[in-house]
């Protein structure tokens, strides 16, 4: 990431399908990991933030807890797990009865309480774009909103004053192993945005490597070189590079790029295959595959 100066790693470590994290204080939370050899403990975390050289993204140095109820992580959970289930639970069916709420409701009382929660805490809340889509007009003014769904998002959000983070699945998902480079290249987080006060609030964007579909055997491949050709479009002025002949100027550079990281030891995939991470089809040199 640092080559290429993409310089936030945002780590989804859990989901429904494996809770992996050690959490001292809920210490059976972790038995939700595919097996124990598959699990991180509170020191890989803190190797990891360490690396990264920003100890202060834990709250202190002993609150190193990062899935409380003031973490995206806790409103993906509800979202993707609770939610499903409300109806079926009698306790919680009960719940919703007696206040005349529905599950969809509820899902806003939870995020809503949660915000203000964070916020409390001098936090701020970083909310996926359905709860903007769902209930815009109850969201607290310093909510950060994650695209991810489509384009377009964007700007709706910041024309309502909030920030905004893309991360448009079309083209900044990497595990879609057939959006080439060059969608990568020339999608343009600022696009439909021509307000200077309103560009100012799209913070930036992320490339996300979803873990489905990859593990050590090919995750590096999947993402490199298509990550960096994203890097290079959120690190230049929109007026620098939206005229260039992708083909002609910017190809050679991601092809030297390319090279650069498999001299230094990280297996990036050739820029031009029609599926990412994939291998060369032929022989050839490294600068020109």
């Amino acid at each position: 990431m640092s080559y290429s100066k993409l310089n936030v790693l945002h780590w989804h470590i859990i989901d429904e399908q494996s809770f992996p994290l050690e959490v001292p204080s809920y210490p059976n939370l972790w038995k939700g990991s595919y097996s124990k050899w598959e699990r991180y403990t509170v020191e890989d975390a803190r190797d990891i933030v360490r690396g990264n050289g920003y100890p202060k993204l834990w709250p202190s140095p002993k609150c190193r807890e990062p899935l409380d109820v003031t973490s995206n992580f806790t409103f993906e959970v509800i979202s993707g797990i609770l939610s499903g289930c409300w109806n079926a639970t009698p306790h919680v069916k009960q719940w919703l009865h007696e206040r005349n709420m529905t599950t969809k409701d509820a899902y806003k009382y939870f995020v809503l309480k949660a915000q203000e929660i964070a916020i409390n805490l001098n936090w701020i809340p970083v909310n996926w774009e359905e709860t903007f889509n769902s209930f815009k007009e109850n969201l607290n003014p310093l909510t950060v909103v994650h695209n991810w769904l489509g384009p377009g998002v964007c700007p709706k959000v910041v024309e309502k004053g909030f920030r905004c983070i893309m991360s448009n699945q079309g083209v900044w998902y990497l595990d879609h192993l057939d959006v080439p480079w060059e969608d990568f290249y020339t999608s343009e987080p600022l696009a439909g945005i021509n307000n200077t006060a309103q560009q100012k609030l799209v913070l930036g964007g992320e490339v996300c490597m979803w873990g489905e579909t990859a593990d050590t055997s090919d995750v590096q491949q999947t993402i490199w070189p298509r990550a960096a050709a994203a890097a290079e479009r959120m690190w230049s002025q929109l007026e620098a590079i939206s005229s260039q002949d992708l083909e002609t100027t910017v190809l050679a550079r991601l092809h030297y790029f390319r090279c650069l990281l498999n001299h230094r030891g990280i297996a990036a995939a050739p820029v031009t295959n029609f599926y990412a991470r994939r291998p060369p089809i032929g022989p050839g040199s490294c600068f020109v595959q």
